[in-house]
């Protein structure tokens, strides 16, 4: 039997949203697809809001992802800045919500170290490390590193949950070793 899950990872944004999507195939990680959405263009905030929310819906539509993982809203000095930050999250969770994708939400430091290490690494840093792990093609790598946040917080899921192996909560040896009989060794 082959244990395969998808992965939508977002990195939420008014002016450019980041995603990312993970194949998840007997617990090894593969990339499906990344991109960013442009919002600039978009005067209007709700319009801009309006526009993740489909493309999320739209995502959603064409990758069919079991899991939402998306980086949460970190401290920010300027209140306007984080409040819509806020609002393309919630419309992005709002999306998910609406076809009941269960949300997984990574502060963006927790995302860094689970991909380099560093929870202060640079958006290069995470870039370079997910086209290592990932095994991308240079010529696969986007131009908008807004598009490797995405996909780092797919993957940072990915990482914090091992993979798909449900039913591995122990609560002693004895429950480890009667769960993976196949590690011991005799």
């Amino acid at each position: 039997m082959i244990d395969e899950k998808i992965i939508l990872g977002v990195d939420p944004g008014t002016n450019v949203m980041g995603y990312g999507l993970l194949k998840i195939t007997n617990n090894k990680p593969s990339l499906i697809a990344m991109g960013v959405l442009e919002l600039r263009k978009a005067d209007d905030h709700y319009l801009r809001l309006r526009r993740i929310f489909e493309r999320i819906i739209s995502l959603i539509g064409e990758f069919l992802p079991d899991e939402l993982a998306i980086e949460s809203p970190f401290f920010g000095k300027n209140v306007q800045s984080m409040l819509k930050l806020g609002r393309a999250q919630g419309v992005a969770m709002a999306a998910a919500l609406s076809r009941d994708i269960p949300i997984y939400e990574y502060a963006p430091l927790k995302i860094k170290m689970s991909i380099t290490g560093n929870g202060r690494a640079s958006k290069e840093q995470v870039a370079a490390m997910l086209q290592k792990i990932l095994k991308i093609p240079d010529k696969n790598m986007p131009g908008m590193l807004d598009a490797t946040d995405g996909l780092a917080a797919a993957l940072c899921h990915f990482y914090q949950n091992n993979g798909l192996k449900e039913d591995k909560k122990y609560t002693n040896w004895k429950s480890f070793v009667s769960k993976n009989e196949n590690r011991i060794r005799k």
